[in-house]
């Protein structure tokens, strides 16, 4: 591995301060922190398991760390991501993150929030932990995350992830909860587009885009005059599902209610019809969008957003076991929460594998070739010796 590779991830983590008094700093932090990012990857989940991964990867971890005095033990390491500020190792990610995004115009962006279940401490009265995190459709990467307050809710987490994101030409799309004037103007500020959901929490908005959309139906002389309209389907798991999105540019009449909302060009609706086995359901969404009414690109946008569900919150819960995780004492259940997203970057940037994350996540621990592609060299095809 040529040195030019190692700094490849490893020049990201430069900055971060180590809160650690002097006398006690036997282990460098880069050591820790880099260690702590291989084992996290090869399926660690516990501070003892990542010093039992260390052991045994010592030999072949020295072509790229220090170590002077060996591999830490987990008190080491635990005691570490505790007191390190979750604000810098935040700032280390995303600098990584940018490092390797590939953005592209129209790139849709969906912020979503997830709670870490068994984060919570009793003891010192702590609740679980909520992250707020920012998911790149196509880039299948996480951009960012940001920890809720205790005494907040991602209101006002959304605006605080979004100054972190470089969201130029990207279309943002939050659901009902991040529908607030203030974060539509933000994203727009920021050169960015939104597709934002309408629900309950804006029932007088909520009632004017249901009674405007309900009663259209596909094939309609009304559907012609004014409203954009396009369906598609997905079938698989033996379930068929059918998403009609009707959208509108004539929202004169609407301004009431939206004229607090910068760069509101259009409102939507889409139908999702699910079929699985003889049990039908409809669910009917509605939104306003800074984007001009392409029933397309917004049923596009819409889909993606869902999307968040099985490429983030539940690959976190069954692949790197996230709720279940019972890290609580200081800013260890963050960092770690930081640290987990950083895998599923790296595991998902392998374009070359078939294999599901699960597998892969396995044979870089067993394969340090593998691994070292992972961290340093995504690009290139794989292939294991005999």
């Amino acid at each position: 591995m040529s040195k030019s590779q190692s700094m490849n991830i490893m020049e990201h983590f430069q900055t971060i301060e180590d809160p650690r008094i002097d006398r006690h700093k036997r282990h460098l932090i880069l050591d820790i922190i880099v260690l702590t990012i291989c084992a996290v990857v090869c399926h660690c989940e516990t501070w003892e398991e990542i010093e039992t991964y260390g052991k045994e990867k010592e030999q072949w971890l020295r072509k790229f760390l220090a170590l002077p005095n060996g591999i830490p033990s987990h008190d080491t390491i635990r005691r570490l991501f505790i007191r390190l500020n979750p604000e810098q190792l935040q700032q280390c990610f995303l600098s990584w993150v940018n490092s390797i995004r590939e953005q592209t115009q129209g790139e849709i962006v969906a912020i979503d929030g997830k709670t870490a279940r068994r984060s919570h401490d009793h003891y010192s009265g702590k609740s679980a932990i909520h992250m707020v995190s920012a998911w790149a459709s196509e880039n299948r990467m996480i951009l960012g995350q940001v920890k809720t307050d205790e005494k907040s809710n991602e209101i006002t987490a959304i605006p605080e992830l979004l100054k972190l994101l470089e969201l130029k030409g990207c279309i943002v799309t939050i659901d009902a909860i991040g529908c607030q004037t203030e974060i539509a103007n933000q994203i727009k500020q920021q050169q960015a587009d939104y597709v934002l959901a309408v629900k309950g929490n804006r029932p007088q908005l909520h009632n004017e885009l249901k009674f405007c959309f309900d009663e259209i139906k596909p094939g309609s002389e009304k559907l012609e005059e004014w409203i954009e309209y396009h369906r598609d389907f997905n079938k698989e798991h033996g379930r068929l599902e059918v998403r009609e999105c009707l959208a509108t540019e004539e929202i004169d009449w609407l301004k009431p209610f939206i004229k607090e909302w910068k760069g509101v060009k259009s409102i939507a609706m889409v139908r999702s019809r699910r079929t699985i086995g003889d049990k039908e359901s409809v669910e009917s969404r509605y939104y306003i969008s800074s984007l001009p009414a392409n029933a397309e690109l917004l049923n596009t946008a819409v889909r993606a957003h869902w999307g968040v569900e099985n490429s983030v919150h539940w690959v976190l819960d069954m692949v790197f076991r996230e709720d279940e995780s019972r890290m609580r004492k200081g800013h260890s259940p963050e960092n770690f929460a930081i640290l987990r997203r950083m895998a599923l970057n790296l595991v998902r940037r392998d374009k070359s594998s078939k294999a599901s994350l699960k597998a892969r996540r396995k044979a870089a621990g067993w394969n340090n070739s593998y691994l070292e592609q992972l961290l340093f060299a995504p690009d290139q095809s794989f292939e294991p010796t005999a």
